[in-house]
């Protein structure tokens, strides 16, 4: 039993009985390269009433021969004499044949300074854990070579001077305030950390000005984060073979399998006994978990500053933006959502739906050949009232105001972003010369070129090489679209004659359905199948042009059917008697006599929906089975009754490791449903609202993901999202000419827009109400003589079920004259009427929607102004810091040499 006091500070925790169990559960290997020197537990970034005993205590106990506790070593993650702490861990097995590699990279690794221990595995001894530490020398040299940016100076906030009368109405805002309710979204401030380098001013670390800075304990400057990153920089640069200079870094060692895994330790469990509110968090995991990831916490903001921390600026960015892209959805989400309910008031005044519920007298022709029989137009009852409600009078406001949208995101964003790099001081940070990944250089070692920076050669891609997979993947989308237009045109006939009467009379229905499905599963396969096809030569490259492949080709395998049924689908029919045909044989498929609109809504909705459940079910569902899996695997091997305590690099080691492609899949999940959320959004107001709702699932089941079933990634700097904003621009670029053309095109806009005008009612008279549509659905129609069928396409039925008599006519969707006419079945004038208006309305939307965009863009600055001015003031007190700092240490000198008696007579100062 051991007994220790904890001091008076930490209330109301007085005596702490530890008692510890000695068990041989560890096997220590190279016991004599384990090192003495001291490595302190102090974190005052945590709270106190977690921490078992002080450094002070700790290092009384070890000078009175006494062990450190148990629950020191194993909460905070030291070596096993619990004094150095575990900055990386890598994984291997005893079995592996790569054992001469191995041992030269670890004799290079204790040569660069590093510290090293090794342990094997609680459930299977062939797996060993190599445990590194570094110290203090090594971390402050490398951090000054890669220029690692810490506190120096506490900041001085000023407030600028401002008027009396300004000053009086800002009181009397915040004796209103008080009165208010205190912002439920926002994190209690008690339960955070105070994070001190975001309170100070920073410069690149330099040993030979260690003065300047801010260190309280050395111990502790450098959080777990940085000294990660600093281990793994060292270790990607250490040479595994001797004499030869290329075969260096872990990447490549972790390739050819010498090594299983690499991975920083996350700080102890992400759970507690003990309350959050009562206790404090054990850990900054515990805290990140409590605040951030649990389901409680859904409608709080996150706490960017902590996740930056303790995973890095790049996974940090990518949350920040996914937050400020999700709280930009929520004006969008409410205004598509009113459009939407704005249909379903005006459902009962709509012209347009009653004349087509009305319409018992009119029988349209059939919609393909043979099987498909004749039908009464107010069949389309329901779906007339469905594309009402999408396609209305707001629609055309709803896409001017989602092109407006696109770009007040992105204009903002920059300034979001330009904030975010000053707090987190990226503004001067620029990426490093990179290694060739080791997949690149595995596939392509056979071609080499020289590399123009470092002059030596290296492996490279033919740019022939690289067109012809971009090519052959675009063509295998094609033919994957193809296909599904082969299987509409095949399928409609094959419906309409099915045996069921529910299949049979909403055979296009049950053909678009199925067609949205069977093109969900071709677009999941061909995502995987893209992912096998390019190898990136670095990580920019990865960030960059492979990004662009990647996106390109899978934004064209989720959308190509949809830009078909919004652009191509019954566009080019032909009439009836003069079908147009696939390979002369299949007919084209015909919209539904309501129209193609309700086609188009369906593809968004159903492809939407299934592949954010999908990607969800992916993201979480993958990682928590193989978790479990490998739970129930070492359950099966020591009995459920025995319980194991396993050390925290082993819990990591059975958890899942980070994506291979990093954060690509989940900025491309992101970007792509932007896409849907902006190109079609004229056609499927509710959009928004659904990319909302994903969203806020979506940000905690990332952070549930990064916080509970990933190894935690090693922590990496990134400036901004990268090649990510351009394809957010084009995006938005798109969308204007999509949404463009969807109205005056896919919908009915622009006819009923005609009519009113031209040829209803109110002509002539400037007027286009409900009033002014009164017969616009047959002015839509053109009439056909049955006689003109063509063979292959006359049904088998006469229609008489619905006289009593053979028909004679059927109607179709059309501008034609009528077949007794001059031309018969030629365009009348008002087909080019509308025509005229479709390609004025195009041009005008178009030109108007990007002169607002590129104002908004010209109105708002890229930087804030008072960042703008706290930059400037932040350079120049920097400045004076330094000045000042240089100038006081050359007193003191000439102060101690003249003690000395050493004064020089020309000495400055």
């Amino acid at each position: 039993f051991i007994a220790f006091k904890i001091p008076d500070f930490y209330p109301p925790y007085n005596v702490f009985t530890l008692v510890l169990v000695a068990k041989d559960v560890n096997i220590l290997f190279d016991e004599l390269e384990a090192v003495s020197s001291p490595c302190k537990d102090d974190d005052s970034l945590l709270h106190p009433g977690n921490l078992t005993s002080t450094s002070d205590d700790a290092s009384r106990l070890e000078a009175g021969g006494e062990t450190v506790p148990e629950r020191n070593k194993s909460n905070v993650l030291y070596f096993r004499d619990g004094k150095c702490r575990i900055d990386y861990i890598l994984v291997y097995r005893k079995s592996n044949p790569q054992t001469e590699k191995r041992e030269v990279f670890e004799r290079n690794i204790r040569a660069e300074g590093l510290q090293m221990e090794k342990e094997s595995s609680l459930i299977n001894s062939d797996i060993i854990f190599v445990k590194l530490h570094a110290p203090w020398e090594v971390l402050g040299r490398y951090a000054e070579q890669m220029n690692v940016r810490m506190p120096f100076r506490r900041k001085i906030y000023y407030l600028p001077r401002r008027y009396k009368f300004m000053s009086r109405i800002d009181k009397q805002i915040s004796r209103f305030r008080r009165w208010l309710p205190k912002k439920p979204m926002r994190l209690d401030k008690e339960t955070l950390p105070d994070l001190e380098e975001n309170d100070c001013y920073t410069a690149p670390f330099s040993q030979q000005r260690i003065h300047h800075f801010i260190i309280h304990n050395k111990e502790t400057f450098f959080n777990n984060a940085t000294r990660s990153r600093i281990v793994h920089h060292i270790l990607q640069r250490i040479k595994y073979e001797e004499g030869k200079t290329r075969l260096v870094s872990l990447n490549r060692l972790l390739t050819n399998g010498s090594y299983e895994a690499a991975f920083p330790l996350h700080e102890g469990s992400y759970r507690s006994k003990n309350s959050i509110r009562t206790h404090g968090a054990e850990n900054h995991r515990h805290l990140l978990y409590e605040c951030w990831a649990s389901w409680g916490v859904w409608y709080k903001y996150q706490p960017l500053d902590l996740v930056r921390r303790y995973f890095g600026e790049k996974i940090g960015l990518y949350f920040a933006w996914l937050g400020w892209y999700t709280g930009m959805l929520f004006p969008a989400a409410f205004i598509g959502l009113f459009v939407f309910l704005y249909g379903v008031t005006t459902l009962d005044h709509s012209q347009v739906s009653k004349e087509v519920c009305q319409a018992t007298d009119i029988i349209m022709c059939p919609v393909c050949d043979k099987y498909c029989p004749f039908m009464r137009l107010s069949d389309s009852c329901v779906y007339a009232k469905v594309t009402h409600l999408f396609d209305n009078g707001a629609t055309v406001f709803f896409a001017v105001f989602m092109a407006v949208w696109a770009t007040v995101f992105l204009e903002f964003w920059k300034r979001r972003r330009a904030v975010i790099a000053y707090d987190w001081d990226l503004i001067d940070w620029e990426e490093e010369e990179e290694e060739i990944r080791p997949q690149f250089e595995a596939k392509y070692s056979k071609k080499e070129r020289m590399n123009p920076i470092s002059g030596k050669p290296e492996p490279y891609q033919a740019f022939t090489d690289k067109c012809s997979r971009l090519i052959v993947s675009i063509c295998v989308v094609i033919a994957a679209v193809f296909g599904i237009v082969i299987y509409r045109v095949v399928t409609v006939s094959t419906f309409a004659a099915f045996k069921w009467a529910l299949i049979r009379n909403n055979s296009q229905v049950a053909t678009t359905g199925t067609a949205v499905c069977i093109n969900f599963c071709i677009i999941m396969l061909l995502n995987v199948v893209s992912e096998l096809q390019w190898l990136p030569r670095t990580e920019s490259e990865w960030e960059n042009s492979f990004t662009l492949k990647m996106f390109l080709f899978q934004f064209v395998n989720l959308n190509s059917s949809t830009f078909y049924i919004a652009f191509f689908l019954g566009r080019f029919t032909g009439h009836p008697g003069a079908y147009l045909r696939l390979i002369n044989r299949w007919r084209l498929e015909e919209c539904h006599p309501s129209g193609c609109l309700i086609d188009l809504c369906m593809q968004m909705g159903i492809i939407m929906v299934l592949k954010q459940t999908w990607n969800n079910f992916m993201e979480l569902g993958y990682p928590l089975i193989q978790n479990w899996w490998t739970r129930r695997k070492v359950r099966q091997e020591h009995g459920p009754e025995r319980k194991i305590s396993f050390p925290q690099w082993e819990k990591d080691y059975n958890l899942q490791p980070m994506n291979a492609y990093g954060l690509f899949d989940e900025y491309l999940e992101m970007i792509l449903q932007f896409g849907f959320t902006t190109i079609f959004v004229a056609a499927f107001p509710l959009a928004p609202l659904l990319a909302l709702l994903n969203n806020i699932i979506e940000i905690r089941l990332d952070a549930y993901k990064f916080v509970t079933q990933w190894r935690r990634p090693l922590a990496s700097r990134a400036k901004d999202i990268g090649i990510w904003y351009g394809i957010l621009e084009g995006i938005g670029i798109l969308s204007v000419i999509t949404n463009a053309f969807v109205i005056a095109i896919t919908s009915d806009f622009i006819p009923r827009l005609v009519y009113a005008y031209k040829y209803g009612p109110c002509a002539g008279q400037g007027e286009a109400g409900q009033k002014c549509m009164v017969g616009y659905v047959n002015a839509s129609l053109s009439v056909f003589r049955i006689s003109d069928f063509e063979n292959r396409s006359e049904p088998e039925s006469d229609g008489s079920e619905f006289s009593g008599t053979p028909l004679k006519y059927c109607r179709y969707r059309d501008y034609r004259d009528p077949p007794h006419s001059l031309v018969p079945y030629g365009y009348t004038l008002q087909f080019w009427h509308v025509l005229a208006a479709r390609l004025a309305f195009i041009i005008v939307f178009e030109h108007l929607v990007f002169c607002i965009k590129h104002l908004i863009s010209y109105l708002i600055p890229d930087l804030p102004k008072d960042l703008r001015d706290r930059m400037r003031r932040e350079k120049y007190l920097i400045q004076e810091m330094m000045y000042e700092a240089e100038l006081e240490r050359l007193q003191k000198e000439r102060k101690e040499r003249k003690k000395n008696g050493k004064a020089h007579h020309n000495e400055w100062p």
